[in-house]
């Protein structure tokens, strides 16, 4: 499939100056230029890219390359953070692509009471990440297991373990007792700081109901997607007014005062990708 495509990144109310302090000189994704189509009051941030690879089949093959996936969403969202730099801005899903820009000028048209209203509501708010990871102290080592350094194990000097075959054999069930005691006492420490995470979470809800008027959950974050160690208990995002950020901040780290094995990662600003219900990726494709 030969030709372009039009890649459509965010919904934003235009302005005389946005294309030339926020998008002169911005690579878009596939490295073109991006710009505005306007319509009405509304406009939306866009770029062309290539048919072969941006088309409905081109982009089910392209979605499985996770090097390609990558780069392109870092240009989408590269884009978007711009845009929120400069004004209020509505993100639309990755890889939201239409057959021309007079596709794009229509969607705008036809949603423009939505996207009037989403971006009202979005004025004047930043999206800040709130991830909260239960982190259980470190095992106790003091005892080793079967096989460890303690009692029983491989700390045993020579020549105990070849003269004293009755004295090993006694300590061998006080070494199982101390290691079941141990895994006992792991498990025990598990489920009481998934118990402080959870309540951390429920606090930092309370805390904040009044201040952040929305609140997104998204799905927790496992194993690689990890960071900084701990398991990953809530995921959530808020939509915060930019003139309450540090008091939102305080508020969450006021929550979990006195909470044992919490840990409470606050970040942001984002552009309020949580919050915005935008258009589904590929639609004007599929009609053609």
């Amino acid at each position: 499939m030969s030709g372009s495509l039009t890649y459509a990144y965010a919904v934003v109310r235009p302005s005389a100056t946005l294309e030339a302090e926020a998008l002169a000189g911005m690579p878009g994704v596939a490295g073109g230029p991006v710009g505005l189509v306007r319509s009405g009051d509304l406009a939306a941030a866009v770029g062309e890219v290539p048919a072969e690879e941006f088309s409905e089949a081109g982009l089910r093959r392209r979605l499985e390359d996770l090097d390609w996936l990558e780069v392109t969403a870092r240009a989408h969202h590269a884009v978007v953070e711009a845009l929120a730099a400069h004004t209020t801005v509505l993100p639309l899903r990755l890889a939201t692509v239409y057959l021309d820009r007079t596709r794009v000028a229509g969607m705008l048209t036809e949603r423009a009471e939505t996207f009037a209203a989403l971006l009202d509501r979005l004025a004047d708010h930043e999206e800040w990440g709130v991830k909260v990871y239960a982190e259980p102290p470190p095992p106790d080592t003091g005892a080793a297991g079967p096989g460890g350094s303690g009692p029983g194990g491989a700390g045993t000097t020579g020549n105990e373990a070849a003269g004293n075959g009755a004295a090993g054999a006694a300590d061998a069930p006080g070494a199982g007792r101390a290691y079941l005691r141990r895994r006992r006492h792991q498990r025990r420490s598990r489920e009481e700081s998934w118990a402080a995470a959870e309540e951390a979470v429920r606090r930092i809800e309370a805390h904040v109901r009044d201040l952040a008027p929305q609140r997104a959950r998204h799905r927790v974050q496992q194993g690689g997607t990890v960071e900084g160690g701990g398991e990953n208990v809530a995921n959530d995002a808020y939509l915060v007014p930019r003139g309450a950020v540090d008091e939102f901040r305080r508020r969450v780290r006021q929550a979990t005062d006195g909470l044992p094995g919490v840990r409470v990662d606050v970040t942001g600003p984002w552009a309020p990708y949580s919050f915005a219900t935008p258009p589904t990726a590929q639609q004007e494709v599929r009609q053609r």
